[in-house]
């Protein structure tokens, strides 16, 4: 009788196969090393170790920065939003158009419009450049014009700025506005 082989716990038949593999595409000269449980053990310890040392170092970073070059950074961040949106600002323009009614028939109303568009200014206001004379009724008319104004601007603003005329005009109405 002949001698059983004895089973290598070392070196499977799965580990030498899969090293006859590697050294058929690497062109190596010697099978692979079988790993031992207690390498693989180490070297899960190292690598543990090593991310241990990786938290360490960057929790040394993130304390060693000083507050001002956290403040610097907030202080960047925010000019470059207030930056955006003075753009956004510059390019945003709404567009109004009103009606003004005024109280008499016999009333120039190219004259009162003359009137509220050059007393009524504001920074971003721009008055359209004519305005439309509609028939209302009993042969009174209204004024309807239109004006674009910029963000900071308020429509109510110029609404009541135009009602203050109050001897020449019976009301003032939003008809539409619509964002440039």
């Amino acid at each position: 009788m002949s001698t059983p082989n004895t089973y290598d716990f070392h070196m499977d038949e799965m580990s030498v196969a899969l090293s006859y593999v590697m050294m058929a595409q690497d062109g190596a000269a010697a099978p692979a090393a079988a790993v031992t449980p207690t390498q693989i053990e180490k070297e899960e310890e190292t690598k543990t170790e090593v991310k241990e040392d990786n938290n360490k170092k960057d929790e040394e970073e993130i304390e060693g920065e000083s507050k001002e070059s956290h403040e610097e950074k907030l202080a960047h961040l925010k000019k470059e939003a207030e930056e955006r949106l003075a753009k956004k600002e510059a390019t945003q323009r709404t567009l109004v158009c009103i009606e003004v009614k005024p109280w008499d028939t016999e009333q120039d109303l190219m004259e009162l419009w003359k009137k509220i568009t050059t007393t009524i200014t504001q920074d971003g206001l721009v008055w359209g450049e004519n305005c439309k004379l509609v028939p209302v009724a009993f042969g009174i008319k209204k004024i309807q014009c239109t004006f674009t104004m910029g963000m900071s601007n308020s429509s109510d603003a110029v609404v009541e700025a135009i009602e203050a005329l109050e001897d020449e005009v019976q009301s003032v109405e939003v008809t539409s506005m619509n964002m440039l």
